[in-house]
C-alpha cells in the first residue's frame, strides 16, 4: 500500500541553502522507491486557508517512507530547508486499491449512539 510524504511550507525569502536542499532531496527518497508528485505547482484553495506551498513524495509502503525520513542522507539535509522555511510535514499511509469509503461511513454509523 503506498505511503505519502506531505509537506505544507511557508512561504520564505530565497536562499542558497534551499537551492541546495532542492538539488539534493531526490537522491535522498529514490533508493527508498519515493518520487515527487506534487512539488513546485501552483495550488488552489477552494476552502480555508493554505498559505506557502504543498509538496508530495510517494513512496511503495509507510517503511520506505520512515526509512527515508530517518536516513543519514536525508537528516543531512533537513536543516537546510528546516533553517530557512517553517512548515508542517507529516508521512501517511495511503488506502489499498479496494479501499471502499462506504465501509468506514458504516463503521462510523454504528458506532453513533442510537436514538432512544
Amino acid at each position: 500500500m503506498p505511503a505519502y510524504a506531505i509537506a505544507h511550507l511557508r512561504e520564505a525569502a530565497p536562499h542558497p541553502e534551499i537551492a541546495e536542499y532542492i538539488e539534493r532531496i531526490t537522491d535522498t527518497f529514490e533508493p527508498y522507491g519515493g518520487r515527487f508528485l506534487v512539488h513546485a505547482a501552483q495550488h488552489e484553495v477552494k476552502e480555508g486557508g493554505w498559505p506557502g506551498h504543498v509538496v508530495v513524495i510517494a513512496f511503495p509502503g509507510i517503511d520506505e517512507a520512515r526509512a527515508w525520513w530517518d536516513s543519514p542522507a536525508y537528516q543531512e539535509i533537513a536543516p537546510l530547508r528546516s533553517r530557512h522555511i517553517e512548515g508542517d510535514i507529516i508521512l501517511v499511509p495511503g488506502v489499498p486499491d479496494d479501499y471502499d469509503p462506504a465501509t468506514t461511513a458504516k463503521a462510523m454509523r454504528e458506532s453513533l449512539p442510537r436514538d432512544r
